[in-house]
């Protein structure tokens, strides 16, 4: 069991958390890494032991975006599960799920669309798009599975409305395993387009522009 820290600290601890949440809301940034060490910075925090978890700024995340964004959170992120759903449409053939902020539902209004998708290859997938007329590029991430296990894998972006589409291209059996989540550390949870559409059934339908 973890021993429990003074007040003071636990204190500066949810600071740092809602600080962190505040940072990633307005600055659109979903990497919990950065917006924690900005957190310290903004508040002279230098104790690495009262830096919060990422589950904890999760939580303030959640929290800030009932508190403080309402209603136009909830359009943003209708609007942001809308446009994953369709470019998961676009990309069918290549069994897209999504994961991250827009299906955890801790999206801002600035954040991309993280798709997993499943092909031979980056290029089958760029291939695909060059026919549907869709500007790209091809990047490259490393994601973790263990805590000394990183993969590297081609990354395909491209935009649709006003929205960044950022997708992971795997392997075909990369469906089976997905990689550790940078906020918990558990198998990344990932969504079909029958999960998201369940997620957008009592909501008006909405069109989104492909460039």
């Amino acid at each position: 069991m973890s021993k429990r820290m003074n007040p003071r600290a636990e204190q500066l601890r949810m600071a740092l958390a809602q600080e962190a949440a505040r940072i990633m809301s307005e600055q659109g940034i979903d990497d919990y890494r950065l917006a924690k060490r900005k957190a310290a910075e903004r508040l002279g925090a230098t104790d690495i032991a009262v830096l919060p978890k990422n589950t904890e700024i999760e939580a303030a995340l959640a929290a800030h975006h009932r508190l403080f964004e309402g209603d136009r959170h909830s359009s943003a992120l209708e609007s942001a599960r809308r446009t994953a759903l369709q470019a998961m449409r676009l990309l069918q053939k290549f069994q897209p799920r999504l994961v991250g902020p827009v299906l955890s539902g801790t999206a801002s209004a600035h954040s991309e669309v993280n798709l997993h998708l499943f092909a031979d290859g980056a290029e089958s997938v760029a291939l695909y798009l060059m026919e549907q007329g869709i500007p790209h590029e091809i990047a490259e991430r490393r994601l973790r599975y263990e805590p000394d296990r990183l993969v590297s894998y081609p990354v395909v972006r491209f935009v649709a409305g006003n929205r960044e589409i950022d997708a992971v291209v795997f392997p075909i059996d990369g469906i089976r395993q997905a990689p550790s989540s940078p906020v918990d550390g558990k198998p990344m949870r990932r969504a079909d387009g029958g999960e998201l559409q369940a997620l957008l059934a009592n909501q008006p339908q909405e069109r989104v522009g492909w460039p």
